[in-house]
């Protein structure tokens, strides 16, 4: 698609096209089902917020929580992975960070990333504290941007394990050097953000010539009408800096199980730092995939082939991780109904627990094994 074409092409309804018009028919023809809502977070802003999940008779098998990249939103192309792991019953969760998509705040102004943690631990504690999901393996998702404040709450809460792994696709644990301003702009934009901090006046390179790789999808992506267009904000760009120079510094301290994806040809977020991520997490159980000439948007913006891949590398990732997850609670309810007996003379039924988990794998592995037929 050249240039004058992309310009003569009406823009797209919605990611999928323009048929179904229907948001909810669209859903419903991938087999899931999805709702929309309103959080409202520790610092008085409405954040919008949507869930993706297994249609009946179809049980959940783990919660994901998913967050976004910077400009970016969860009701464009974004949903398209918590659609496709939804179809292999993982319920998942995401909310537009605020001043993003839906939420109220100026559009992609963050002045304080540890108050958008804030806002997503509490999002996230609304979400797990239904009964219907207080005993089921939760993890983190991010991308981009969103990978880094994944890590950022999994850092929050080291002494105590609340997820049971992280995926972080293409992670900002550092500003790529081919985009971060250079000396003496840094200086500059330092001194004029203290009295201006909103102001939309950085200069950087188009992202999502940077981004992604295909050429019509380029097109789809610039037809969502929540996408910010516009230069960067001073205190914006300051701030991930500040936030990102000091992640790559606390990257030893990582002690939860993930699996790290990175394009070797991204030049948006770096890879290198990827593998330091790797190489130096003291999590005993980590994986990294480095995919070779592939950009940023791994999950939108390659061919559909090497979309796949990634995709079907995440989801073997999350079963294996889910079967990991299942024996722990096993052991873990048997430890303490052991306790209970001995100093509470309760009488359990050991053999059930074991038997009863069992049966949660079985009845996993089947709504797998039926997405992978109906896929087929």
């Amino acid at each position: 698609m050249g240039p004058k074409e992309e310009e003569q092409q009406p823009p797209l309804r919605n990611f999928w096209g323009n048929t179904p018009e229907d948001e909810e028919a669209y859903h419903a023809s991938q087999g899931i089902k999805s709702t929309k809502s309103f959080h409202d977070s520790p610092g008085g802003l409405s954040l919008f917020a949507r869930s993706w999940e297994p249609l009946p008779p179809s049980s959940p098998r783990a919660l994901l929580f998913m967050l976004h990249g910077y400009g970016n939103d969860i009701s464009w192309t974004f949903q398209s992975t918590p659609i496709f792991l939804a179809r292999s019953a993982f319920s998942c969760f995401s909310l537009d960070l605020p001043g993003h998509g839906r939420s109220q705040g100026l559009r992609a102004f963050i002045p304080d990333v540890d108050a958008v943690v804030d806002d997503c631990i509490s999002y996230i504690d609304s979400i797990r504290r239904r009964p219907e999901y207080r005993d089921l393996p939760c993890f983190l998702f991010g991308e981009s941007m969103g990978g880094a404040i994944c890590l950022l709450i999994h850092l929050r809460h080291l002494t105590a394990r609340r997820w049971d792994g992280a995926i972080l696709v293409a992670p900002m644990c550092k500003i790529s050097d081919n985009i971060r301003p250079r000396w003496p702009i840094p200086q500059i934009l330092t001194f004029v953000a203290k009295f201006l901090p909103a102001l939309p006046i950085v200069p950087t390179a188009d992202l999502l010539e940077k981004s992604i790789k295909v050429e019509e999808k380029r097109f789809i992506a610039a037809c969502n009408p929540l996408r910010y267009q516009g230069r960067p904000r001073l205190g914006t760009v300051l701030e991930l800096l500040r936030v990102t120079d000091d992640l790559s510094s606390r990257l030893s301290k990582v002690s939860l199980p993930f699996i790290v994806l990175h394009g070797s040809a991204d030049v948006v977020t770096d890879p290198s730092v990827s593998q330091t991520l790797y190489n130096t997490a003291r999590s005993e159980d980590k994986t990294i995939k480095i995919y070779e000439g592939m950009m940023h948007s791994l999950l939108f913006g390659e061919t559909d082939d090497n979309v796949a891949i990634v995709r079907n590398d995440i989801l073997a990732w999350l079963n294996d991780s889910f079967a990991k997850s299942v024996v722990a609670a096993t052991a873990w309810y048997l430890w303490e109904a052991r306790c209970n007996a001995i100093f509470r003379n309760d009488d359990h039924d050991f053999i059930n627990i074991p038997r009863k988990a069992y049966a949660l794998t079985q009845e996993y592995s089947a709504a797998a094994k039926h997405y992978h037929m109906a896929k087929a």
